[in-house]
C-alpha cells in the first residue's frame, strides 16, 4: 500500500476533505493531512484565498514541504487546488518521490525549475468547464506535464464535465457525487498500482 502526504485547499480541512482522506486509509493507504491553515477552514474559496494572501502563499508552500521533513522517502505527495504547490514542488524537488495526484490545479512544470522527476506517474483531475482549473492556465500546464511525463511514466488527465471546483469535497455546495466516485476510482487504482 501507498504512503500519501495529502494537502487541503483554500477552504482548509473541510469535513469533506478529511474524508476523502479517511476513505484513502480505509483502503489500507497511510495518509498524512498536515494543516496549514492551522484549524482556520472558511466557507468560501475566496474568503479561504484572502486568508492564504494575509499568511503568505510563499510561506504556506514552505510550511507544506517542511511537513514532509519528518516522514520518509517515497511518498506519494497529493494536493486539492491551493493544496497543489507543496504536492508538486515535493514531488519535483524532493528525492524519491512514487506518484503525485494533482486535483484541480496544475503549474506549469517550470515554476520549481527541476523539471518532473524521471518515472514519477500523475494524475490530474478537473472539471472541463472549472473557470479557476480551465480558464487560469491549469488546465494548459496539466496537458503540457502528461505530454512531457507520458514519455517516461504514467501520466494522465481526468477532465469531468462541469464547471464545479472543488467538486470531490462532499462537505461543499460545490460537490458532484458522480465525479466524485469517478475520482475515488480512479485514485484508489492508482494508488494500487504504486
Amino acid at each position: 500500500m501507498a504512503e500519501v502526504l495529502m494537502f487541503h485547499h483554500a477552504q482548509g480541512q473541510t469535513t469533506g476533505f478529511l474524508e476523502f482522506a479517511d476513505e484513502l486509509r480505509r483502503a489500507g493507504h497511510e495518509v498524512h493531512t498536515p494543516d496549514l491553515f492551522e484549524g482556520h477552514t472558511f466557507d468560501t474559496i475566496e474568503a479561504g484565498v484572502s486568508y492564504a494572501r494575509q499568511v503568505g502563499f510563499g510561506n504556506l508552500l514552505d510550511k507544506g514541504v517542511q511537513s514532509a521533513d519528518t516522514l520518509p522517502n517515497g511518498l506519494v505527495y497529493a494536493g486539492f487546488s491551493l493544496g497543489v504547490m507543496p504536492a508538486q514542488k515535493l514531488v519535483q524537488t524532493r528525492a524519491g518521490a512514487r506518484g503525485a495526484l494533482l486535483f484541480e490545479a496544475c503549474l506549469p512544470v517550470s515554476e520549481f525549475g527541476n523539471g518532473w522527476t524521471h518515472g514519477v506517474p500523475v494524475q490530474i483531475h478537473g472539471m472541463d468547464a472549472d473557470p479557476f482549473f480551465a480558464d487560469e492556465g491549469d488546465l494548459d500546464a496539466a496537458r503540457a506535464l502528461v505530454e512531457q511525463v507520458g514519455a517516461f511514466a504514467q501520466a494522465e488527465l481526468f477532465l469531468y464535465p462541469g464547471n464545479q471546483h472543488l467538486f470531490a469535497d462532499r462537505s461543499l455546495p460545490s460537490y458532484n457525487h458522480d465525479a466524485a466516485m469517478l475520482l475515488m476510482q480512479r485514485v484508489l487504482s492508482f494508488l494500487a498500482h504504486i
